[in-house]
């Protein structure tokens, strides 16, 4: 999969400002597929000529005979778009979309080290922008947009290297029991409530937010100033869940729900816990070890009655009052 502009232009004729127009002719005559040539001076693009264009002008009454013997500066195009070869094929694509409607399917010059190195039809644009818009939709979660396992476990590797950093691991206790109650498709309402409330405080942490799966969550950061976005997030989740249960749900505090037994069991409503692994007081070598250290301070997150969050210095806050 290409990136880089760069890496899918192609090679088109170029020309000089001094050319005749009867020599732009005979190049789009001897190739019928090429769209268009480009005028360069020096090795630089200084304009585009573009086959419709160019045939719409000398296939007026008279445009034969005023433009054929004369020069290219008459009817080239002096301000076509030009990027750099590294530019991300998306951005190229947004740039491109966004030209005026005639010039809408010209080509793309690209330069490298300040000249002309190829051009990009917009077809080839296109077909590269939605490869890429696939690749990168395998990468996430279809229910919540966010980055998946695979992302995931690159900001992993990537937490092994800092100097400093603070994973955490979120996810909904009695979710299940909600779930059952009513339905998958408001379960799937409260994952996404959840997703929301936890971009908030990504983007306030400046950190990296994946969807491991279900009702699980991850944070990256690369520092340990977590503690009051995760008393926001608790604060935020017990406000948004009352919205998700009915009035009798709310006033009991709990839904009944059967059990794999097949006894009725009064479950407590959708709380949140946040456990937080840092490498404030031991080094860790592995993903393996993070995991580890993560399913220790999980367990004593789920020993707490409503929401909370442990971090490894075994602290415990629990509820939005904490």
């Amino acid at each position: 999969m290409f990136l880089q502009i760069g890496e899918i232009a192609e090679q088109i004729p170029e020309i000089s400002p001094h050319h005749k127009c009867e020599y732009v002719d005979q190049i789009f005559k001897s190739n019928p597929q090429l769209q268009g040539v480009a005028v360069t001076e020096n090795g630089h693009p200084v304009a585009l000529i573009m086959r419709i264009r160019f045939y719409q002008q000398i296939g007026t009454l008279y445009g034969y005979t005023l433009y054929m013997g004369r020069a290219v500066s008459l009817v080239m195009d002096r301000n076509p778009l030009a990027v750099e070869y590294k530019t991300p094929i998306t951005e190229v694509s947004r740039l491109a979309m966004n030209r005026n409607e005639e010039n809408l399917y010209d080509y793309v010059i690209v330069i490298h080290e300040g000249v002309m190195f190829g051009a990009v039809s917009v077809r080839d644009l296109l077909l590269n922008f939605a490869e890429i818009q696939a690749v990168a939709a395998s990468f996430l979660n279809p229910l919540t947009g966010l980055p998946g396992n695979l992302s995931i476990n690159e900001w992993m590797v990537k937490s092994l290297l800092q100097e400093q950093f603070s994973v955490l691991y979120i996810d909904l206790d009695h979710f299940k029991a909600y779930n059952d109650t009513y339905g998958f498709k408001e379960g799937d309402r409260m994952i996404q409530a959840t997703a929301e409330i936890l971009k908030h405080c990504a983007l306030r942490l400046e950190g990296f937010l994946g969807h491991i799966g279900g009702d699980d969550f991850i944070i990256f950061i690369n520092n340990y100033d977590y503690e009051d976005c995760c008393r926001i997030i608790i604060r935020e989740f017990e406000t948004a869940v009352k919205g998700f249960y009915h009035t009798g749900h709310l006033a009991q505090q709990y839904v009944l729900t059967e059990s794999r037994s097949g006894v009725m069991e009064e479950i407590p409503l959708v709380s949140i816990s946040i456990a937080i692994v840092t490498n404030r007081f031991q080094r860790f070598d592995s993903i393996e070890a993070i995991s580890g250290e993560a399913a220790r301070i999980k367990k004593k997150c789920k020993m707490i009655k409503g929401s909370s969050l442990v971090d490894d210095a075994d602290r415990i806050a629990s509820g939005s009052g904490n």
